[in-house]
Order: C-alpha cells, then structure tokens, then sequence
C-alpha cells in the first residue's frame, strides 16, 4: 500500500460551516469544500468569495489523507465539490485515484503559471525546501545542495522527518526527474549514512533537534522556519539564532517548490461553482488570504503579499519543473527511500 494514503479509517472530521455538507448537495448556491487547510486567513477568504458571488460555502476540515480516503468512500455520492490539500504528491495521489476532472478555466490557465497546474489540479500557493544547518556545528560550504547532504563529512550530523512523508517524498520525486533513480538511491542511502537519529517528528522538531545541537542539518519547509522567525517566545527567538538557512541548488536546477492547491472532484454536484471558487482562488485578494494563511507565497505574479519573515529570507533561484514532470515520480521515490533505509 503506497505510504500516503491510508486505509478505510477517517477519524475527526468536522463540520465548519452552519449547514451540513450532507445537508446541502446540489444547489445554485452552494460549493461543497472539502478542505486540509484551516487558517483564519480562510474565513475571510470565504466570507469575500460568498460576498461577490452569493455563493455559500459549505467546508468540510479534517487532515490530508483522510478527507482523500473520505471521498473514495463516499463515491459517486460525494457531496464534495472542491477538494484542497496540500503538497503536489497528494494532489497527485488524488488524480490517480481519478477523483479530479478538468478545469477547463481558461482564467486559471492565464492566471496560474503552467509549471505549477495539470489539467485536473493548480497550486494557489507554494513553499520551498530548504537546507537549515547550525551555525556552530556545520560548515556553511558543506550544504549548498541537496546532494551535499550524503557527502560522508556530515556523518552523524543530519536529523530529518520520515522518508515516507509526502514533504521528503516529494524532494525525492524532483531529485529523479533531475538526477535519475539510480543517482538518487546513492543519494539516500548516504543520507542514511549520515543521520544523527532515526527520523522522527515534523520539520519544526528538527530545527529545534539542530539549534539544541542535537544534530547539525536538517531539511525544513519555508514556512515552519517563518513561523519560528515570526514569534515572539524566548525559546524560538533563542532557537533562530543558532540557526543559518540555505536555498539549496542555485547554481544547478534551483531551489524545490511545493505547492498547496485543489481540484474539481468528479461527481462534483456543483461544479460550475466548483470552478468559479478555483477562479476567486486565482483571484489577487484570495491569493493574499490563502498565502498569507501558512507563510506561503502566491502563484499570481500580481498577488501582493507582506511577510516580514519571508522577506528576511530573501530572494532565490527556485527549480522551474513542471509539477506534472515531478510529481509523477513520488511513487518511485517511495520505493527508493524504503531500498535506502530511510524510513
């Protein structure tokens, strides 16, 4: 069973809106949101699409893979409309399992960059993977690329999430479209070799794993670093300042992007509302909300959006391939990180 999905079980999912999904399926008003994203920035972001267009939202909450798995069940009486999750290895989870069907906006087409859509999914915003090293532990020179991060100097240095998480996964997917799959096990297995323990907890338990000293690297997403450098408690202000962060790559192919973004399910019963809500999506206002809501940046190229920590982190050089180039790959990189150890 691929490590990113789950079995039948879906535990803990709420209603967030003040009529049952269930109770509402098919109505001119109505879009039926399914959603792995719930920060306040959304219930504005909401508010603001109901008020242009009249249409209520009805959101469904609950974690990544069990709203996945929710919809498979429910099956042709899905109420869902609109499914959005976060990381491109699910969104592509979701399209094999052909729980999407086609856009056909040409709005999105001209709004959100090609190398960031599918024809069945886009990102509305996106993040990047980064390299974050202890200032007193590690040589800054040792870790401009990924790749740096199997060289044998780092043994003992490296703590890291699970290679089964779609985060890592992900990386993994982009470094085959980029290196080949054979590059690639060589790769992990010396990142294995290098580990300071065995892979546990999230990315902000690693940066705190290496400001301790714990360890001297890890790899991080931009926004658990941003919302590290964005506090105001002792602890992480302390933590920061032990920390270096790398954009990795910018002398090759560019730094790794993931992306948060949706789809228009299958059945969706509402489906010319389905589309008109990706539409406000791609709008400037709501890609401010829905980037703004996790420390993420926006597709648009016109969307404005100020975060101070994102700021301070500067410009980079990021990897321009195609989502539909890479994420394809994160099955292979499942089975090459399981052949590698890193579990």
């Amino acid at each position: 069973m691929n490590r990113i999905s789950l079995s039948a079980a879906v535990v803990a999912i709420h209603f967030m809106a003040s009529a049952s999904v269930q109770a509402q399926t098919t109505s001119p008003q109505v879009v039926n949101i399914y959603s792995a994203r719930h920060y306040q920035t959304d219930e504005a972001m909401s508010a603001n699409f109901t008020a242009q267009t009249g249409i209520k939202i009805n959101r469904l909450d609950g974690k990544e893979d069990e709203l996945l798995e929710r919809i498979k069940n429910e099956g042709a009486s899905s109420p869902a409309d609109v499914l959005i999750t976060v990381d491109a290895s699910r969104l592509e989870l979701a399209d094999k399992a052909n729980l999407f069907q086609p856009m056909n906006s040409k709005l999105i087409q001209d709004r959100v960059p090609a190398s960031l859509r599918t024809a069945n999914w886009a990102a509305f915003s996106t993040r990047a993977r980064v390299i974050v090293y202890n200032t007193a532990a590690v040589n800054g020179q040792w870790v401009s690329t990924c790749e740096d991060l199997s060289n044998p100097r780092l043994k003992g240095q490296i703590c890291v999430r699970s290679g089964s998480h779609p985060y890592n996964l992900s990386l993994g997917a982009a470094l085959i479209a980029h290196n080949g799959e054979a590059a690639v096990e060589a790769w992990a297995k010396g990142v294995v070799a290098n580990f300071a323990r065995t892979p546990k907890g999230g990315d902000t338990d690693q940066l705190r794993a290496v400001a301790a000293g714990e360890c001297g690297v890890t790899l991080a997403n931009t926004y658990y670093v941003a919302r590290l450098m964005r506090s105001t408690l002792p602890a992480d202000i302390k933590d920061m300042a032990a920390l270096t962060v790398v954009w990795p790559n910018q002398k090759t192919s560019g730094t790794h992007v993931n992306v948060s973004g949706a789809g228009v399910i299958k059945t969706a019963p509402n489906r010319a509302n389905a589309v008109k809500f990706l539409e406000y999506l791609a709008s400037d206002s709501a890609q401010a909300y829905f980037a703004d809501g996790n420390n993420e940046w926006p597709v648009v190229k016109t969307a404005v959006t100020k975060n101070p920590a994102l700021d301070k982190l500067g410009a980079f050089k990021a990897d321009d391939l195609a989502v539909e180039k890479w994420a394809p790959q994160t099955t292979t990189a499942q089975k090459v990180f399981d052949r590698a150890g890193w579990r």
